[in-house]
């Protein structure tokens, strides 16, 4: 199983390094993308952490992945948000079925707008529920519908990052999940 997961700067932190953590346990292979390119190869998030990424967007937005994984981060998100790769890249993901999980203000900002949540259950972060469209905004913490998963925010990022390894694994997911929970103390 292989995972992209895509920083822009402003991310929060907690939520991409939760399921970026709970992944690799997972022996998922996670490569973790920098957005914006600098000679650093990092990315910053909300709260100021330096995150070293193994490689840029552009340079690994055509290589195979099971799953991609979009933090939140209300800067974070809009950043995604505005990247015309990072749309066609999503928009490719979901022709083909593959796994698009975004946490707290990536779920409103970045798939809503696409069409990606259209006639699907999701969930964002408080407050930002897109009103009069075909998604169905609940409020549970974490929740899958077809291939995409989506939770509410920071406080949800352990339990986001064992709902993909779910997903990632089907027959097994559940058991490396309910693993992982107890060796994670949960």
């Amino acid at each position: 199983m292989k995972a992209l997961v895509i920083l822009a700067n402003g991310f929060e932190e907690v939520e991409a390094l939760a399921p970026i953590d709970i992944l690799r346990r997972a022996k998922v292979d996670v490569t973790v993308a920098a957005l914006e390119n600098n000679p650093q190869r990092t990315a910053t998030g909300s709260h100021g952490v330096e995150i070293g990424c193994d490689s840029f967007f552009s340079d690994s937005k055509n290589e195979n992945f099971d799953a991609v994984i979009l933090p939140g981060g209300l800067r974070g998100a809009e950043n995604l948000a505005s990247s015309a790769e990072v749309s066609a890249y999503l928009k490719k993901m979901n022709s083909e079925k593959k796994f698009i999980c975004a946490i707290c203000a990536s779920p409103a900002l970045v798939l809503h707008p696409l069409g990606i949540l259209d006639g699907k259950k999701a969930v964002c972060y408080p407050g930002m529920e897109v009103e009069g469209s075909s998604t169905k905004f609940l409020e549970d913490r974490v929740l899958r519908d077809g291939n995409i998963i989506t939770a509410r925010g920071a406080g949800c990022a352990m339990e986001f990052g064992l709902e993909i390894v779910k997903a990632l694994f089907s027959s097994d997911g559940e058991k490396i999940a309910k693993d992982l929970h107890k060796k994670l103390v949960c």
